[in-house]
């Protein structure tokens, strides 16, 4: 009976709520996403890797998921999305760093 609760209270609720609601969702989905492509990245491969989409998944997500995070309150899941936002916009910006140290660098 509580999920057929929650459908009722989900369809009752106002539409700023669903939206809301949606917004954690897919922010969630995109944070999960991250895992599907690095575990398809490492089968094509042959070994485990970590892609570039892996970090953009990570940040996008986590961002998403923080401000669904900051619009609900939720103190446990603001701390826990948005304490590793900094790590991967620092994992981006340290890809970009090598790979254009690499584009400078005379080839040998």
């Amino acid at each position: 009976m509580g999920f057929l609760h929650q459908l009722y209270m989900l369809a009752m609720a106002h539409p700023y709520d669903t939206l809301w609601t949606g917004i954690g969702f897919f922010g969630q989905a995109v944070f999960g996403v991250r895992f599907l492509i690095q575990w398809l990245r490492s089968e094509q491969v042959g070994h485990s890797v970590v892609p570039i989409a892996f970090w953009y998944c990570s940040l996008a997500g986590g961002l998403i998921s923080f401000g669904y995070a900051v619009h609900i309150q939720a103190w446990p899941l603001l701390i826990g999305q948005g304490m590793p936002i900094p790590i991967y916009a620092r994992n981006l910006y340290m890809i970009y760093r090598d790979h254009a140290a690499r584009a400078g660098s005379p080839s040998t």
